[in-house]
């Protein structure tokens, strides 16, 4: 049996592949920089120096559903205090333990830097936006074994 990479090389552009583990990501570019976000608050009638209080419902939204699939699987959140500690040493230890089975093997949250936005009024042009910042912000790690397909 032809392997499908072999099969249909002529139409895949890439092939992905990884060892233990995948990183998943995203972004909203319409929002992902200060003048994006600016516009989107004016478009849709926010304040800008309301935008810690707009924010406000997403991080509560976040750390809701965090600690809902923490309750769901039976485990516990495991907050991390100090700097430089690999979090790869923890979710071996847990795995020796509870065994390689598929399902969430452990959450893990920490105090991290992230790019934010801070309200700004500048007053040589009048005009009021979003600038961008930096801010320490609790980031949450999920660590799970997905079930291989056979």
């Amino acid at each position: 049996m032809e392997l499908l990479t072999e099969t249909y090389k002529s139409e895949i552009s890439c092939v992905l592949s990884c060892f233990d583990r995948l990183i998943l990501s995203g972004t909203m570019p319409e929002i992902s920089y200060s003048q994006g976000m600016t516009r989107y608050m004016y478009d849709n009638g926010i304040k800008i120096f309301d935008y810690p209080k707009f924010a406000e419902p997403f991080k509560e939204a976040i750390r809701a559903n965090a600690e809902r699939i923490a309750k769901e699987h039976g485990v516990e959140i495991e907050f991390i205090r100090k700097a430089g500690v690999r979090k790869e040493s923890i979710i071996s230890e847990k795995i020796e333990k509870r065994g390689n089975h598929p399902g969430i093997v452990h959450i893990i949250s920490a105090m991290e830097t992230y790019n934010t936005y801070k309200p700004w009024h500048d007053k040589t042009t009048g005009k009021t936006f979003l600038k961008p910042d930096t801010g320490k912000c609790l980031h949450y790690y999920f660590y799970f074994i997905d079930q291989q397909a056979d």
